[in-house]
């Protein structure tokens, strides 16, 4: 494994400031594709913890993490999360990422609903966007998921809950929450699908999904991969809850790996 710098970069965007992370491979090769990563509903560049580097170390691919406004460190979002907030983040916000970072060619990795956004981001620029993995997303709105988030916002109605999410997200906590919650489980919600929304893939897709996940069956891997027709695939990570990155992440990135190695 090679070893890595990184540089923290801020982003002024019309709609508020961006922080970034970006995972410099070495040696590093500047007409390589680099990894995008697009993180949870509750995540942030620091939830990812040391995942990006182990995978820049494993790819010897340069690796870019950010905040999506109103997360982690990035400006708070004016006002509530609109239901379009998912192509929203392909539309409006990636495209800024791309063009302050340098970013052409690239790898879309999304987790939860990160990866549906990276799905919708791999659909937008079917040129430039070399592969789609996503792990733990959504293809729609399952009974599994939304008790998932249930139980979830029950548990953080318990002491010192909301103060742990705030560790990442400041006094946007409450916010982080209830764009959450309250988004998922909107009535106007519960018709979305990723296939409605993102039509088709035109890359390689890899939809890593484990088969205890509490937020979705393993319908949503294999529909993800539906996507992108012979070029999907869909692996089932046995044990593996919702954040396999974190649980197995030697499995995680040996998947990875493998994949990569497969059509590149």
């Amino acid at each position: 494994m090679s070893p890595v710098t990184t540089e923290v970069f801020w982003i002024e965007t019309p709609q508020g400031r961006l922080f970034a992370r970006r995972w410099f491979a070495t040696p590093n090769v500047s007409d390589k594709p680099v990894i995008v990563l697009f993180h949870d509903s509750l995540g942030s560049v620091d939830l990812w913890r040391d995942f990006p580097q182990q995978l820049c170390e494993a790819t010897g691919l340069d690796v870019v993490a950010y905040d999506r406004l109103g997360f982690g460190q990035s400006a708070p979002y004016p006002g509530h999360l609109p239901l379009t907030f998912i192509q929203d983040e392909a539309e409006r916000f990636f495209p800024q990422l791309r063009e302050a970072l340098g970013i052409e060619r690239f790898i879309a990795f999304g987790h939860s609903v990160g990866g549906a956004m990276a799905s919708h981001c791999a659909a937008n620029n079917p040129r430039d966007c070399l592969a789609l993995i996503t792990e733990s997303a959504q293809a729609f709105v399952e009974d599994r998921t939304l008790q998932g988030i249930r139980t979830a916002k029950q548990q953080f109605q318990a002491p010192g809950q909301l103060e742990r999410l705030g560790k990442y997200h400041g006094d946007k906590a409450q916010w982080v929450l209830d764009a959450w919650t309250e988004t998922w489980l909107s009535a106007a919600f519960s018709s979305w699908t990723l296939k409605h929304s993102v039509g088709s893939v035109h890359c390689p897709l890899l939809a890593l999904h484990g088969d205890l996940d509490e937020y979705g069956s393993v319908l949503h891997p294999q529909r993800i991969a539906a996507l992108a027709g012979d070029r999907g695939e869909a692996v089932i990570l046995e044990g593996c809850h919702h954040v396999p990155h974190r649980e197995e992440s030697a499995r995680v990135l040996a998947k990875v790996i493998d994949y990569l190695g497969r059509i590149g």
